[in-house]
């Protein structure tokens, strides 16, 4: 269950959606194992939201409504041929999920109820403290239905080398050309630190990324655009801090993207600055600072076995200029109510700073949304 109460528009938005995966995998023989999985995303009512798609269109005309992007859809989700030829090297081929990272290049968009998914082919290589993933993406299957997926020209190179768990070092290059979207082709260079360390009783963890973005493919523009992230996270017993800044840059006709990310993940829950093609960016570019607490208390609740909390707040500003655009609040509680059942209640308050007229770049209207979601697994 979803709701949506946004500032600019008269209605509230609220939908009930069901999504259900079944797959089957083989064993492996010599090496070999398939996969297959469909997927079916139901209305469980005709519900009051808009399903919005790139270009302003909506899937169901219900314009009056905020966006819920959940479409009715039945697909095949996954059909994947693996070969493991050795502990050191694998193919995989076919319609598959790739996650990088922490999905902020390149994700499933799992929090919605279709998932993104890639035609491709993937190789991975493990040798020792060396990894590296190589993936030829011909076709991306994106949240909005068969419809509105993407042919592509992609190639995303992962590589990384971890000489010890307080450092991982990390480059990445993802030169993405599609052929209905050129706007978002791009090509994506960069390097990511990561790593950890016990400082006593508490645990310490950081990562730091840079990347230079330019056009590639089929964009006819031309621009050089950076990114910057940093974190540091701290976990004493069941507590965990997390301090967290990260930069989009924008020349004042676009912003750095990333159009293959997992976005809900970043730049807040509200998804508030989420173009319908997935982006959250602009032409002035976007920077935030955040901090989040979570806390695992040893509770066993007949009702809420084991809850996890988490709290976060967010302050967002206009790299470009400075201008500061609004603040954030997030929380979520979520319980293993069964080895097979989850279910968790999440809560995001986007307040658009007063001084940031409505309508102007990067100023959208401030916005709540609710969520309640219960996931069974056999």
């Amino acid at each position: 269950y979803e709701d949506v109460d946004q500032a600019n528009l008269a209605n509230g938005a609220q939908a009930f959606t069901v999504r259900t995966r079944l797959g089957w995998e083989t064993a492996s023989w010599q090496g070999f194992k398939a996969l297959v999985e469909v997927e079916n995303v139901a209305h469980l009512d005709e519900g009051h939201f808009n399903v919005a798609v790139p270009g302003g269109a909506s899937l169901n005309g219900q314009t009056q409504y905020p966006i819920i992007n959940d479409p009715k859809v039945t697909e095949l989700n996954r059909a994947q041929l693996t070969w493991t030829a050795s502990p050191h090297f694998s193919v995989t081929a076919g319609r598959q999920r790739i996650l990088v990272d922490d999905q902020r290049f390149v994700g499933n968009v799992g929090w919605r109820q279709d998932e993104q998914t890639f035609d491709a082919a993937r190789a991975d290589v493990k040798y020792g403290a060396f990894q590296a993933t190589y993936a030829y993406v011909f076709h991306v299957n994106r949240i909005f239905g068969q419809s509105l997926d993407w042919r592509s020209d992609s190639h995303l190179l992962n590589f990384s080398v971890t000489p010890d768990p307080r450092l991982k070092v990390e480059g990445f290059v993802y030169g993405l050309d599609f052929g209905a979207a050129a706007a978002s082709s791009t090509l994506t260079r960069g390097v990511r630190l990561s790593g950890k360390a016990p400082a006593g009783p508490v645990k310490l963890s950081y990562d730091a990324t840079w990347a230079r973005q330019g056009a590639y493919g089929n964009n006819p523009a031309s621009f050089g655009l950076d990114y910057w992230q940093a974190s540091a996270t701290a976990t004493w017993k069941r507590v965990t801090v997390r301090g967290d800044y990260e930069q989009l840059d924008g020349n004042g006709t676009r912003g750095f993207i990333t159009p293959l990310a997992t976005t809900h993940g970043f730049q807040g829950w509200a998804d508030a600055f989420a173009a319908v093609s997935g982006n959250k960016t602009g032409v002035d570019g976007i920077k935030d600072f955040n901090v989040s607490l979570a806390i695992r208390p040893n509770l066993k609740l007949p009702f809420l076995p084991n809850p996890e909390f988490l709290v976060r707040r967010y302050d967002f500003w206009a790299e470009r200029t400075g201008a500061k655009i609004a603040g954030e609040w997030d929380a979520q509680v979520q319980s293993a109510l069964t080895p097979k059942l989850t279910a968790a209640l999440k809560y995001a308050a986007f307040t658009r700073h007063a001084a940031v007229p409505l309508g102007t770049t990067l100023a959208p209207p401030s916005r709540t949304k609710v969520w309640l979601t219960l996931e069974f697994k056999l």
